[in-house]
C-alpha cells in the first residue's frame, strides 16, 4: 500500500564524543526504512544532525579546555563525515547551532508561551561550592532513586529511563569536580505539559503502529501523573530562551532538539527552492513520519514532543511510529560516550568495510530486549551470512554462468517443480522482507535477506548443475537460470542492509544505473536469457579472529574502558 510522503528520522547523536555502535543502530535502522521506502517510491526525506548544545557538550568542553563551540564544530565535522562513509542516505543531515533551527526553535517557543502554555516559576537548582556555577541537571550524577544505579544523571537514568530531577538523586555529585551540590531557589520557565495528559493518552492508545515497548512506556508515564518540565538552564551554551526576563538562559536542550525534525525539514526544503514544501510533510494527513530511537528516548518522543506540537495550535503531524530500541551493550554495559563504553563507529570502519557492521547491527538489532555485543558473534555473523551464505551463493551462481555460459544468462526450456517451487519461494521471500521492514522488525528482514540467499545455495546442492550438465545442458541452464533470478532480487532486496555491495552485485550484473534508483519490485522482474553478467568476485572476506588488527582494536577498547571503570 502506498504511503505517499514519508519522514524518516532518527534521534540526533550528541556530539560530545563520537558516536558508539549503540547510538549507530537508531542511525542505521532510519537508513533501511528510508531506502526501503524510496525504492517502494515514495517520497522519503530523511533527517537528523548533529546535537549539539546541552550539559554533555559543556562538560567535554571543560575537560578538553576548549569552548563548547569549538568542540561542536569539530566534531559535527567529523561525525557528518564519518556517516557519509557508514552509508547514511540523509537528506539533510544538519546541526542545532544551524541558524535554522534556532530561528524556528525560538518562535515556535514565543508560540506556545503566547497560547498560554509556558509559566515562571521558583524552584531549587544544585549549585558546586566549588566550581562557583549552577549545575544543568546533567552535570549532577548520583545514585537512582528507582533502579540504584550509581551513575544516574539529574535528567534521567539511563539504566532504567526514569526521567529524573537533580535533588531527587541520592548522593549527588558534580560531574566535573565531584563536590556535593547546595541547592539554591531560582526561577525558570515551565512548559505545562499536565494539560496535555488527555489528548497524549488518545493518541498513544488510537495509535497502533507504536511498537509494545514505546506504547506500555507511555501509557504508564501518563498514568503516573504528567508534571510540568522546565524549558529553561541556567548555562550559556545553547539556543537563547526567547521569553521576556530569561535573556540570561538557554532553552533546555529536549526542548529544542526534538523540534529539529521540523527544522531539519524546513531547511532541507528551504535550500532546494521549495519553502513551502515541508508543509507537506508536517500537516498533510495522508504523510507518515517514522522515528528510530532507544528506548531511553521514548518519553521525549511520545509524550515531549508531541505535547509540544499540539502546544502550537497548528495542527502538526504527531509521531505515526516511534521504533524504539533496546540497550546494546558491551560486556553487560549499556554503551555509553560519557563513560567511554562500547566500540566507536571510526573504530569499527578501520577494522572491516561499512557493510559488515550494518548487517551485523541489523542482524543483531535490539528490538524486544537488551542485547551483548560480542567480537565472536560479530566475527560469526559475518562469516557464517556474509561470506559463506549471501557471498558464496551468488558467487557459484555467477562463476558457473562466466566458465559453462560464456557469461549469458542460460536461456530455460521446461522448468519442473522443483524449479517453480524456488520461483515460488523467492517470490513469497521478497514479500516477507517487505512486509518485515514496514513493521520495523528489521532484525528479522535482514536474517530473511541472509536466508532467501541460504534457499538458493540449497537449490544448487539439490540440482547439483556441474554434474548434470555432463549429462543434460538442459536442466543444467534450468538451474542456473532460476539462480540467477534469485541472485538478481538478493542484489534489490539486500540494498536497503548493505548498500555497497549490493551496488557492487548490481555492477556486476551488468545492469544499468544504480541499484539505488531502482524499484523494490524489480527484485520479481525476470533477469532474460542472454543477458550477458559481468566476471564474478566475492563480495566480502572471511574475518580471521587472530588478526593483528583485530587484536590491535581490542586492547585499545579495553585500555579506554578499564580508565573510565
Amino acid at each position: 500500500m502506498a504511503l505517499g510522503k514519508i519522514l524518516v528520522a532518527c534521534g540526533w547523536p550528541y556530539v560530545n564524543h563520537l558516536p558508539h555502535l549503540g547510538t549507530l543502530v537508531q542511525v542505521l535502522s532510519a537508513d533501511v526504512a528510508a531506502r526501503y521506502y524510496r525504492m517502494k517510491g515514495e517520497e522519503v526525506v530523511m533527517v537528523s544532525g548533529s546535537d549539539e548544545h546541552g550539559t554533555p557538550i559543556e562538560v567535554e568542553a571543560v575537560k578538553q579546555g576548549i569552548s563548547p563551540k569549538d568542540l561542536s564544530d569539530r566534531n559535527h565535522k567529523l561525525v557528518s563525515s564519518l556517516l557519509e562513509k557508514w552509508g547514511i542516505s540523509f537528506n539533510n543531515y544538519t546541526r542545532t547551532e544551524s541558524p535554522v533551527h534556532k530561528d524556528f526553535v525560538r518562535d515556535f517557543h514565543r508560540k506556545i508561551e503566547k497560547n498560554g502554555y509556558v509559566f515562571t516559576q521558583e524552584t531549587e537548582l544544585p549549585r558546586c561550592p566549588n566550581c562557583q556555577r549552577f549545575l544543568p541537571d546533567r552535570f549532577v550524577e548520583g545514585r537512582c532513586p528507582f533502579c540504584g544505579d550509581e551513575e544516574a544523571r539529574g535528567d534521567q537514568c539511563e539504566k532504567c529511563g526514569k526521567l529524573l530531577d537533580p535533588d531527587k538523586l541520592i548522593n549527588p555529585r558534580c560531574t566535573i569536580c565531584g563536590t556535593k551540590p547546595i541547592f539554591r531557589r531560582v526561577t525558570h520557565w515551565y512548559f505545562d505539559l499536565p494539560k496535555f495528559a488527555e489528548q497524549l493518552l488518545e493518541y498513544i492508545e488510537n495509535n497502533k503502529q507504536l511498537p509494545g515497548n514505546a506504547r506500555n512506556f507511555s501509557l504508564n508515564f501518563i498514568k503516573e501523573g504528567l508534571k510540568p518540565r522546565p524549558v529553561t538552564r541556567d548555562s550559556k551554551w545553547g539556543i537563547l530562551a526567547p521569553f521576556k526576563g530569561a535573556e540570561d538562559k538557554t532553552l533546555y536542550v529536549w526542548f529544542e532538539n526534538v523540534l529539529g525534525y521540523v527544522s531539519a525539514t524546513i531547511e532541507y526544503f528551504r535550500d532546494r527552492g521549495e519553502p513551502e514544501k515541508w508543509k507537506e510533510y508536517w500537516f498533510n494527513k495522508d504523510a507518515k513520519t517514522l522515528y528510530f530511537i532507544g528506548k531511553d528516548n521514548i518519553p521525549f518522543h511520545t509524550i515531549i514532543f508531541p505535547a509540544l506540537l499540539l502546544a502550537s495550535h497548528e495542527d502538526y503531524n504527531l509521531p505515526w511510529n516511534v521504533s524504539a530500541t533496546e540497550f546494546l551493550q558491551y560486556k553487560g554495559e549499556a554503551f555509553s560516550k560519557s563513560r567511554r563504553i562500547g566500540v566507536w563507529i571510526d573504530e569499527a570502519l578501520e577494522l572491516f568495510p561499512a557493510d559488515y557492521w550494518r548487517y551485523f547491527l541489523i542482524a543483531t538489532r535490539p528490538e524486544t530486549k537488551d542485547t551483548n555485543f560480542s567480537w565472536e558473534l560479530f566475527i560469526e555473523k559475518v562469516n557464517a551470512d556474509l561470506n559463506d551464505t549471501f557471498g558464496n551463493f551468488i558467487h557459484r551462481t555467477l562463476t558457473f554462468i562466466n566458465t559453462r555460459f560464456n557469461s549469458e544468462v542460460p536461456k530455460p526450456s521446461r522448468l519442473d517443480q522443483d524449479d517453480e517451487r524456488i520461483l515460488k519461494a523467492l517470490e513469497e521471500k521478497v514479500k516477507t522482507i517487505a512486509k518485515e521492514i514496514e513493521a520495523c522488525r528489521l532484525q528479522s528482514a535482514a536474517n530473511n535477506t541472509i536466508s532467501t540467499s541460504r534457499i538458493g545455495n540449497q537449490y544448487l546442492n539439490e540440482k547439483e548443475p556441474w554434474n548434470v550438465i555432463k549429462k543434460d545442458m538442459g536442466k543444467a541452464a534450468n538451474t542456473i537460470y532460476v539462480a540467477a533470478q534469485v541472485v538478481k532480487a538478493l542484489a534489490i532486496v539486500s540494498a536497503p542492509f548493505i548498500p555497497f555491495a549490493a551496488e557492487e552485485l548490481w555492477r556486476i550484473l551488468n545492469l544499468p544505473g544504480s541499484v539505488h534508483e531502482q524499484k523494490w519490485d524489480e527484485a520479481l522482474k525476470p533477469l532474460p536469457a542472454s543477458h550477458k553478467v559481468g566476471r564474478a568476485k566475492p563480495l566480502f572476506q572471511k574475518i580471521e579472529a587472530d588478526s593483528e588488527k583485530l587484536a590491535e582494536t581490542l586492547e585499545k577498547v579495553r585500555e579506554r574502558s578499564s580508565k573510565t571503570a
